[in-house]
C-alpha cells in the first residue's frame, strides 16, 4: 500500500539565498549618504567622512530583462462542452500563431488538440504578451507542462500516486445481483466488472438465483482525502447454486494481467455466456416455439433477452463485422465471424454501433436493445452458429476448447503471489457462515 500522495516527474525544487543585483546596493549607498548629511545639516554639525567603496561606486549596471518582474500569474481555464484549443488561447490573450508555435514545436503538442470537458488548461504569459508555459491536466492524476525554451518547448510530465484503500464485501443475493451489490457498497462499476470477470462460466440474466452468495476484495483509489475512482478487483468468489467459483487478479511471468481460477486456469473466455448487461431472459433455446407474431411452429435457434430499449449489446467475443443490415424479420441486425467456424448474430436492434468489415473485441458495444423488425418489444435475439449449424448460446461453451492455464512450472509463483488473496477470501468467507448461523428462522439476525 502506498501512503500519501505524492507528485513524481523530472521537475527538482532547489531553495535559493535572496541575492540582490549590484544597481541595488549603488542606490543603497547614496540614500545612505544624503541621510547623513540631513541629519548633520539639521544639526549644525559637519558629518563624519562617509566612504563609499570605490567598486560599488563603478560597478557596471546591468539592462533590465525583457519582460522582467515579479512571477507571472498562471491563468486557468476548464474545458467547456464546444471548446477547442483555438478559443482557450483567444481567451489567454494569445493567437492562433501562438498555437501552431506551441503544437509544432513541442514534443507532445498534438495532445492538447484532443481536449474533453472538465479538463483545465493554465497559461503562464510574460509581461510582453508572449506564452511562457502552459498547464494541461488530463485526468487529476497527469499534469503536463509545456515550457518555453528557445524557440521551442520542453515537456515534463507530472504523475500522482493515488492511495489505494482495499475493501472486502460480501452478500447473499435475495432479489437481484444489483441490489445484492449496492447493499454490500460496491459500485455499478465494480459491479459491471465483478459479472464480467465471472461472464464466461456464468449467464448473469438467468443464472443467479436467491441464496447465491459472493465475496470480493477490491480497491478503491483515494487523491487528496476523497475518493476519485474504482480501482481493480483483486480477488472474488461466486457461489452459484452451490458451485463455487473463485477469480484471482494475476501478472504473469510476461507481464499479462488478467484473472485466473485457483486452479490457475484463465477466467477470461472466448465468449461471454450472455451479450449485453444483464436484465432477464424473455424466451430460451426452443426448436419447436411458437412464434409470437406468425403463430406458427418455427425453431427459435437462439436466445432472447429482454431489456429496455437502449440497453447496450456486447460483442460475445473477438471478430469482425461480417454484415450490418435491416430485413422486415430480424430488423436491425449486426453478424460477427469469430475465426473460421463460430458466427454470432444480434437481432432486433435499435441501432448500430458498428460497420461492416470493422474488427471488434470482446465487450465491444455493437449496437443496443430494439424492438425492430418482427419483435413485440425490445429484446435481443442472439444466435450462436459453429459451422453454419446453430447451437444453444446457453450451453454451447461445454463444446468450446477449454480455456487457457497456466503452465506448471509457473503455478508455483502464481499461488505464491495470491496466497495473501485466498487468507482474505477465506476470513471473509467464514465470516460469512458464522453471521448465517446465528441468523434465526425468520432470517432476523441474531
Amino acid at each position: 500500500m502506498s501512503g500519501a500522495s505524492r507528485v513524481t516527474g523530472a521537475s527538482r525544487i532547489t531553495a535559493h539565498k535572496p541575492s540582490f543585483p549590484s544597481r541595488h546596493l549603488f542606490l543603497t549607498a547614496v540614500l545612505t549618504t544624503a541621510m547623513l548629511l540631513l541629519v548633520a545639516a539639521f544639526k549644525g554639525q559637519k558629518p563624519d567622512s562617509v566612504t563609499i567603496p570605490v567598486e560599488l561606486a563603478l560597478a557596471p549596471q546591468p539592462e533590465p530583462e525583457p519582460g522582467a518582474g515579479p512571477a507571472e500569474a498562471w491563468r486557468e481555464y476548464t474545458v467547456q462542452a464546444g471548446d477547442n484549443l483555438s478559443l482557450l488561447f483567444s481567451r489567454a490573450g494569445l493567437n492562433d500563431a501562438d498555437l501552431h508555435h506551441l503544437t509544432s514545436k513541442s514534443e507532445g503538442g498534438r495532445a492538447l488538440t484532443r481536449l474533453y470537458p472538465g479538463q483545465s488548461l493554465g497559461f503562464q504569459i510574460s509581461n510582453t504578451g508572449d506564452l511562457k508555459a502552459l498547464r494541461y491536466q488530463p485526468s487529476k492524476l497527469v499534469t503536463m507542462i509545456y515550457r518555453r525554451q528557445g524557440d521551442s518547448y520542453s515537456v515534463e510530465e507530472q504523475r500522482r500516486e493515488p492511495e489505494r484503500h482495499y475493501t472486502l464485501a460480501s452478500a447473499t443475493i435475495n432479489h437481484s445481483l444489483f441490489l445484492a451489490s449496492q447493499e454490500a457498497g460496491l459500485s455499478a462499476n465494480t459491479t459491471m466488472e465483478l459479472a464480467y470477470i465471472f461472464a464466461g462460466v456464468i449467464d448473469f440474466v438467468l443464472d443467479p438465483r436467491r441464496g447465491d452468495t459472493f465475496h470480493v476484495l477490491y480497491e478503491d483509489l483515494y487523491l487528496d482525502g476523497e475518493k476519485f475512482a474504482d480501482g481493480d478487483i483483486l480477488a472474488a468468489e461466486f457461489i452459484n447454486r452451490g458451485r463455487s467459483h473463485t477469480a484471482y487478479l494475476y501478472t504473469d511471468q510476461n507481464g499479462d494481467r488478467g484473472y485466473f481460477s485457483e486452479d490457475g486456469v484463465s477466467m477470461r473466455r472466448d465468449f461471454m455466456l450472455a451479450p449485453l448487461d444483464f436484465t432477464r431472459i424473455s424466451s430460451h433455446f426452443n426448436p419447436r416455439r411458437l412464434h409470437p407474431i406468425y403463430k406458427t411452429r418455427r425453431p427459435h435457434r437462439g436466445t432472447d433477452y429482454a431489456a429496455p430499449r437502449g440497453t447496450p449489446v456486447f460483442a460475445a467475443g473477438d471478430g469482425r463485422v461480417t454484415k450490418v443490415g435491416y430485413t422486415r424479420a430480424n430488423g436491425n441486425y449486426v453478424v460477427i465471424q469469430h475465426g473460421e467456424q463460430v458466427t454470432t448474430k444480434y437481432l432486433h436492434l435499435h441501432r448500430h454501433k458498428v460497420k461492416q468489415g470493422q474488427r471488434v473485441s470482446q465487450k465491444q458495444v455493437i449496437g443496443t436493445v430494439g424492438a425492430t423488425g418482427a419483435a413485440t418489444g425490445p429484446h435481443l435475439h442472439y444466435e450462436f452458429l459453429i459451422s453454419g449449424v446453430h447451437h444453444n448460446p446457453r450451453t454451447v461453451h461445454m463444446k468450446l476448447p477449454s480455456p487457457r492455464s497456466l503452465d506448471a512450472w509457473e503455478m508455483d509463483h502464481f499461488r505464491q503471489k495470491t496466497r495473501h488473496l485466498r487468507l482474505q477470501l477465506a476470513a471473509i468467507r467464514q465470516t460469512q457462515t458464522a453471521r448465517r448461523q446465528t441468523t434465526d428462522e425468520t432470517g432476523t439476525l441474531l
